[in-house]
């Protein structure tokens, strides 16, 4: 078991910090990074973008990981850029920083979400807007709080979407919903997130912790490189044609019958007994 929580403000991974605009923290396999501006509902500006590449990236590759769990504090999961800082790059001609900031943040940041081999939670807490409904939407699983929403906000501000709602979205509520949402932002509530399919579970705020780690600790005790071929034969597959997808799901079937699990799982059934996995 390892347990440590980082939190920075210069873009180092530094270490054992509980403030910063990111938190992290490890234990019992479960990595849970919380978005921590509070004050500005999370939204994301450069600083946080920064830290949250590196710390994705860091919980993707970090074998004692065998779950990750993305939240926020307060009363928002998180509304996407920081309109405050974009305002004011825009009057102080801060344009290089402003217009790279998909592919320098927004996208390795999805990127990294939505590759890694393990399972990946958004324990929606509040409302997620613009890029924050789109990482929500990048997870496995997405547990909402029933005071929350979702509110795909970039016509309000005359952007295209990013962060891989173009992705996302259209596989979660088709393609015609994707639209609608898009053209005409406003904020889907909890209730109605689970109809369309951008909840998978809707709880009170107060279940919501306790769910959420339920639900992480069962994932981290699970067959960790399964979780992730099956993750990544699903998003394979929705960019593929058929032939394709059917080569990629074979290459992880063989690649996740050569592990330990696998081994372990087979002699457990044989023997009648419960399968113990470690994730390799």
């Amino acid at each position: 078991m390892t347990s440590h929580t980082t939190g920075h403000t210069t873009g180092q991974t530094t270490g054992d910090l509980t403030s910063g605009p990111v938190l992290l923290d490890v234990s019992d396999g479960v990595a849970t990074i919380t978005l921590n501006r509070p004050e500005a509902m999370n939204s994301l500006d450069i600083t946080t973008k920064e830290i949250l590449v590196e710390v994705v990236r860091q919980v993707s590759e970090d074998p004692a990981v065998r779950c990750v769990v993305l939240t926020g504090t307060g009363r928002a999961f998180c509304t996407g850029q920081d309109l405050k800082e974009h305002i004011n790059l825009l009057e102080t001609g801060g344009s290089d920083q402003l217009f790279t900031t998909v592919e320098k943040h927004y996208n390795p940041i999805v990127s990294a979400i939505m590759s890694m081999d393990k399972p990946v939670i958004a324990a929606v807490n509040g409302v997620a807007a613009g890029a924050g409904a789109s990482l929500a939407m990048a997870c496995d699983l997405r547990v909402v709080a029933d005071t929350a929403g979702f509110n795909l906000a970039f016509a309000g501000v005359a952007l295209s979407c990013d962060t891989g709602a173009s992705i996302s979205l259209p596989l979660l509520v088709g393609r015609a919903k994707a639209i609608e949402l898009l053209y005409f932002p406003r904020t889907v509530p909890a209730t109605e997130a689970l109809e369309l399919g951008l909840a998978t579970r809707v709880v009170s705020p107060d279940d919501l912790p306790g769910e959420v780690a339920s639900l992480a600790a069962r994932l981290a005790a699970g067959p960790t490189r399964a979780y992730g071929a099956m993750r990544r034969s699903v998003t394979y597959a929705a960019g593929h044609d058929t032939d394709e997808a059917l080569d990629f799901e074979r290459q992880m079937m063989n690649s996740t019958g050569a592990t330990e699990d696998h081994r372990a799982a087979v002699a457990a059934f044989v023997a009648k007994e419960k399968p113990v996995f470690t994730g390799r």
